[in-house]
C-alpha cells in the first residue's frame, strides 16, 4: 500500500495518516517502499511515453517532442547564438594596432 500510495506522489504525511502511523514509524520502516513506488510508476510512465514516441501518427510526434523537452533539455525557446558580424575598418586597425610588432623599430621612435 505504501508503495502504491508513494507511486501516486501522495505525501508522505498523509501516507502515514492513511496507515496510522507517525510520519517518522512511516520513514523508518518503510523507506525502500517510498524509494520503490516512486521509481516504478516513474518507469512505466517513462516506458508509455516511449512507446507512444515510436509511433508514426500525431501523438507519436506530440510524445516525442515532451520526450525531448524534459528528458533532454530541448526548447524551442533557448535563444540561438547570435551571428557575429564582420569586423569593419576601424576595429580591424584597431587590433593590428595593438598587435603591432615590437620588433620594427617604432619603440625608439616613441621614446
Amino acid at each position: 500500500m505504501v508503495e502504491v500510495l508513494a507511486g501516486f506522489a501522495i505525501p508522505q504525511v498523509e501516507i502515514a495518516q492513511a496507515l496510522g502511523i507517525a510520519q517518522h514509524t512511516l520513514l523508518k520502516y518503510f523507506a525502500t517502499e517510498l524509494e520503490c513506488g516512486a521509481a516504478k510508476v516513474h518507469a512505466k510512465l517513462a516506458g508509455n511515453l516511449l512507446r507512444l514516441a515510436s509511433g508514426s501518427d500525431g501523438t507519436a510526434l506530440k510524445a516525442t517532442m515532451f520526450a525531448l523537452q524534459t528528458r533532454f533539455g530541448w526548447s524551442a525557446y533557448v535563444p540561438r547564438p547570435a551571428e557575429e558580424k564582420p569586423l569593419g575598418k576601424k576595429e580591424i586597425a584597431q587590433i593590428e594596432a595593438e598587435r603591432a610588432p615590437d620588433d620594427e623599430g617604432w619603440s625608439r621612435l616613441l621614446q
